[in-house]
């Protein structure tokens, strides 16, 4: 039964995703800006960090489209600017995520920012 357990769970691992959950590199960058981690607004949303300029959301390069809703929304309740960093663990293959972000981004003035792997938060231009 033990055996089984332990196979199960490296399997699981094994399949997943992502390097880490989100909420680590949440907890990276709302650090690292000094903001406050996971502000809840009064209708319940929680922003992933709001800093005394920008409402951030931190979202993994696949889901940019939620994050641009989301960044639009949080600026919007709280008079900050709007803010996304993206994750981008596999470079290569989230590259496409960040240049249709980069568009968006630039027609609805929301300030992007990538964190990779290592850890290392860019400012995008």
């Amino acid at each position: 039964m033990k055996l089984l357990l332990f196979l199960l769970l490296t399997a699981s691992l094994l399949q997943a995703k992502h390097l880490h959950k989100e909420k680590y590199y949440q907890k990276i960058v709302c650090s690292k800006f000094n903001g406050v981690f996971e502000y809840k607004l009064r209708d319940k949303t929680r922003i992933d960090c709001l800093t005394s300029t920008y409402a951030i959301e931190v979202d993994f390069a696949n889901k940019f489209y939620e994050a641009i809703g989301q960044s639009l929304y949080y600026g919007l309740m709280t008079n900050h600017r709007p803010g996304i960093v993206l994750i981008l663990e596999n470079p290569k293959k989230d590259i496409k995520y960040l240049q249709r972000l980069k568009k968006v981004a630039k027609a609805y003035q929301i300030e992007v920012w990538t964190i990779d792997k290592n850890r290392t938060i860019k400012r995008v231009k």
